[in-house]
């Protein structure tokens, strides 16, 4: 049987469309080409870790902001992309308990609480979230672990606890004639209270009369250190009277009566001599515990409370000559001078 020419020219037609479309490389329906498209683009990496640290802080001063600077830094130094909400309670227990309320319910990540009081508010509310602290003398007495070497909770960090014999004994080695000394500190500071009852063993190993005025807040420290009559002034790390220092200073300077202090912020700021630690290092290293803590799972229950060993004798030369205060030379040799 003959074909019609229409229907042969048809078919050419389309053995021709097939040929091309095989030439082009399209694939048969049903299939994916192994070519990649022009379109695509290679895979995204993966999307950086960003925590949010709430930091608390009981009040303002040198030592307590050096801490909260070196924590801070230390988040800086590992490459940490961190978003810190920060807030002081200005002395006030309330507040530090509103601040740690707030804490509660802002889905963080940890939270750092500076000095006693506000570890202490802290620690009551916040009962899931990790909480580090630092500036506390001494966690067990505040209630803030179970023991110094396993916490046993979600609270855990450095503790400031200074050479408060070491500083007593800087009493003779400056004013060899002194018989009384003062020490000024808040009542309702538990890190305070466990200072002062070493300075009495220190004192009376020393042969000295210690004498106690304690305070409430820092508006009552000018009062409080123009009412001592004593040879000498011992201010421990208590964070009223840290921040409330300029007027201890005033008292020391006109009676001209050596002011020894807890930590050596309080020298450079007018305080004559202490024995310190260095609180931007203590800091950076309650920033490493918490490094520890966000990316490699650290629990605190089980992560010791962490000190700083090392301790500087430091020194206000400029003090000295306003307290009028002759520095032997043996502690200036081996000392820190500043002012």
């Amino acid at each position: 049987m003959k074909r019609s020419p229409v229907v042969l020219a048809g078919t050419v037609t389309a053995l021709s469309l097939l040929f091309a479309g095989c030439a082009s490389g399209a694939a048969p329906s049903g299939q994916t080409s192994s070519q990649p498209s022009e379109s695509s683009s290679p895979a995204s990496s993966a999307p950086v870790k960003e925590y949010k640290i709430g930091i608390t802080q009981i009040v303002s001063h040198a030592s307590l902001d050096a801490a909260r600077e070196g924590f801070k830094q230390a988040f800086a130094d590992a490459g940490l992309e961190v978003t810190f909400d920060e807030q002081n309670a200005q002395g006030d227990q309330a507040t530090a308990t509103n601040i740690a309320n707030k804490f509660n319910s802002a889905g963080l990540d940890l939270v750092l609480a500076i000095a006693t009081p506000t570890a202490q508010a802290s620690a009551q509310v916040i009962t899931t979230t990790p909480v580090l602290f630092t500036a506390v003398t001494d966690p067990v007495a505040a209630q803030l672990v179970a023991s110094a070497e396993a916490p046993g909770g979600n609270v855990t960090g450095t503790s400031d606890l200074n050479p408060v014999a070491e500083q007593i004994a800087l009493v003779k080695k400056v004013a060899p004639n002194a018989k009384m000394v003062g020490v000024l500190y808040s009542s309702g500071e538990v890190n305070s209270e466990v200072q002062v009852k070493l300075a009495r063993e220190a004192a009376a190993a020393e042969g000295l009369e210690l004498v106690e005025k304690t305070i409430t807040a820092t508006g009552e420290v000018q009062q409080a250190a123009s009412s001592l009559d004593v040879d000498a002034i011992y201010v421990p790390t208590d964070n009223n009277v840290v921040a409330g220092l300029e007027a201890v200073i005033q008292v020391a300077e006109s009676r001209k009566i050596p002011l020894i202090a807890g930590e050596g912020d309080s020298v450079a700021k007018g305080a004559l001599i202490t024995y310190g630690i260095d609180y931007t290092k203590l800091g950076y290293q309650t920033g490493q515990m918490a490094i520890r803590i966000l990316t490699e799972g650290a629990d605190p229950a089980t992560m010791p409370v962490e000190t700083l060993k090392d301790v500087s004798l430091v020194v206000n030369q400029d003090a000295a000559a306003r307290m009028g205060v002759e520095l032997p030379a043996d502690l200036l040799a081996q000392a820190q001078v500043v002012g």
